[in-house]
């Protein structure tokens, strides 16, 4: 496992920066923990601070390998809604759900 490889991908419309071993969490996916997880859109392969290879818009042959370790959620947002002089309030809370997963792999 050479650990000083990095790549940059494209998952859901974000862009991570991952390296080996490295713990991520992602949008929502329903995948059962322990099972595998490709990333295809890889948009950057290279070492810090060497050369690396560029993709127009994708690098041709990367993919990026993980396996799942369970589901998160993040912080509780509170969005709140006020009509001033109308008795009108309304209070909602959200909690976004995330896939962990854990980068095991990136191949060139």
């Amino acid at each position: 496992m050479n650990s000083l490889i990095e790549a940059i991908i494209r998952h859901s419309g974000r862009q991570f920066r991952v390296k080996e071993g490295l713990t991520l969490e992602v949008d929502f996916r329903e995948a059962e923990p322990g099972s595998p997880v490709e990333f295809g859109e890889v948009l950057y392969v290279g070492e810090p601070g060497g050369k690396g290879r560029v993709g127009t818009p994708t690098v041709e042959g990367a993919k990026v390998l993980g396996k799942v370790l369970g589901l998160t959620r993040g912080p509780k947002l509170i969005a709140a809604q006020f009509r001033r002089r109308k008795n009108s309030r309304r209070r909602i809370g959200h909690r976004q759900t995330y896939t962990r997963v854990l980068i095991e792999t990136i191949q060139t």
